[in-house]
């Protein structure tokens, strides 16, 4: 059984860029629909696909299941799905720890996301200064509702 456990926060200015060790493009569309059951993904990478199942079991831990699939599939997947996001993911090392930026394209630009996995949810983390609000469990940001719900369109805009 592979858990899954992150926190996520906004972010408030662009410190982050000093520590950024490499970067990619993602783009990834969803085969279902409700946060309260089973998510399923399909993300690409540049390079390969990936099907995800997630599924929220508490605070911030949720199951997840991750299998490659062949381009080709891929490729006729995502090609049927209109719930999609793009963006740029920034892998960051802080205080010896791996930390993500995912910088969103298109409908939810210019929203920026940080997030660290732990290995249990006690597990002590130094937040960089580059954090604002914390959003974990936040089901308004979640990648799967910012595809039903962009940023762009939102009327509240986030205070960092």
């Amino acid at each position: 059984m592979t858990l899954e456990i992150e926190r996520r926060f906004l972010i408030k200015n662009d410190q982050w860029k000093e520590f950024v060790t490499h970067k990619t493009f993602i783009e990834q569309g969803y085969l279902s629909y409700d946060l309260e059951d089973w998510i399923i993904r399909i993300r690409f990478n540049g390079k390969n696909f990936k099907i995800a199942l997630k599924k929220h079991i508490k605070n911030f831990t949720n199951y997840e299941y991750e299998y490659s699939i062949p381009n080709s599939e891929g490729e006729k997947i995502m090609a049927t799905l209109t719930n999609r996001i793009k963006k740029e993911r920034f892998f960051l090392e802080v205080a010896q720890k791996v930390w993500i930026i995912d910088c969103f394209k298109d409908k939810n630009f210019p929203l920026e996301i940080a997030e660290i996995e732990l290995t249990e949810e006690k597990e002590k983390v130094i937040l960089p200064s580059f954090l604002a609000k914390e959003i974990t469990g936040l089901t308004r940001y979640t990648n799967l509702n910012l595809t039903k719900h962009p940023f762009s369109k939102w009327e509240t805009k986030i205070k960092k």
